[in-house]
């Protein structure tokens, strides 16, 4: 009988989670939005094929990658980030794909870029979009004002002696998260 109760409630989530992909032309445009204009055009892009695996959308020598918003997510996020720093994303997607959860995927990336198995850039940049799905309209490959940018510049073990940054952020400044880790990185808001 409670199982009975709960099918209304889980038929949605369900559903959203077997959502098909929006074409790989429509993935591409929402992809490239996080980026300055001129890195749009030559950005490799890996989105959702219609079995939900990450899979090759667009393939680029430029500077950066893109990773598509996630079909069977219920929020609307994109990223682009330096193709120097795709060792370190590609090795947390493994790992993720492996089951390792949390911060267990840092322990395990620290772990192996201090062992220097895994490669970390002196320094790369990330910019992503984030926010509710409804202020995303696909088709016109546009979003709405509460999808909100981010972007960041990671610098392995920076820290606020050697930057000048500080580490608690501050509404219009940037500040440095993850100090002295292999993953510190400046953040840059434009608005908190």
């Amino acid at each position: 009988m409670r199982l009975v109760r709960l099918m209304p409630m889980l038929f949605p989530v369900l559903l959203a989670a077997q959502a098909k992909p929006p074409t790989p032309a429509e993935q591409i445009a929402l992809a490239v939005l996080p980026l300055p204009q001129e890195f749009r055009a030559d950005a490799t892009v890996l989105g959702y094929n219609d079995a939900g695996k990450l899979v090759p959308l667009r393939t680029t020598k430029g500077a950066m990658i893109c990773l598509a918003d996630d079909p069977a997510d219920d929020r609307f996020h994109v990223a682009c980030y330096a193709r120097s720093l795709e060792p370190f994303m590609l090795r947390g997607r493994q790992l993720r794909a492996a089951g390792t959860k949390g911060d267990q995927v840092d322990s395990v990336r620290f772990r192996e870029i201090r062992a220097r198995t895994l490669h970390m850039p002196k320094q790369g940049a990330l910019w992503q979009l984030n926010g509710p799905i409804t202020a995303v309209d696909v088709a016109a490959g546009k979003i709405g004002p509460e999808v909100k940018l981010l972007s960041v510049i990671y610098m392995p073990y920076a820290t606020p002696a050697s930057t000048g940054i500080p580490t608690a952020p501050v509404a219009g400044m940037p500040w440095l998260m993850f100090p002295g880790t292999p993953k510190a990185h400046i953040m840059l808001t434009p608005a908190m």
